[in-house]
């Protein structure tokens, strides 16, 4: 099988991975990737900062076009810092929560605000 490498510092132009619009960039080779069965390592070389809001697009919306198994067997990542490696996990913890049931997650969000 042969293995692609998304260098998220080449793909996003920079060191800092905080915009929305960059991860969807990301997004979109995974997803290309992953369509054709392809092994995906998203090597984070060179990067400084990453934001929440960049692995939600980035990372998070593999979440509800793939199922999870083939996520785990195909995608990995390298380079990334403990702590930006915990915030990607809580990002893909919550992706995997809300696209199995996203009514039910916005429910409890509006309960919590009061809304």
């Amino acid at each position: 099988m042969k293995e692609i490498t998304i260098n998220v510092f080449n793909t996003v132009g920079n060191s800092f991975c905080i915009d929305a619009d960059d991860g969807n960039k990301v997004y979109n080779l995974i997803k290309t990737a992953l369509l054709n069965e392809k092994q995906v390592v998203i090597d984070f070389q060179n990067v400084e900062i990453v934001t929440s809001a960049f692995l939600n697009t980035a990372t998070g919306q593999v979440y509800r076009d793939f199922d999870e198994t083939k996520i785990k067997a195909l995608l990995s990542v390298q380079n990334l810092s403990p702590e930006d490696t915990a915030l990607l996990k809580r990002v893909n913890d919550t992706a995997k929560l809300y696209h199995k049931d996203p009514e039910r997650l916005e429910k409890s969000i509006k309960e919590i605000l009061g809304e």
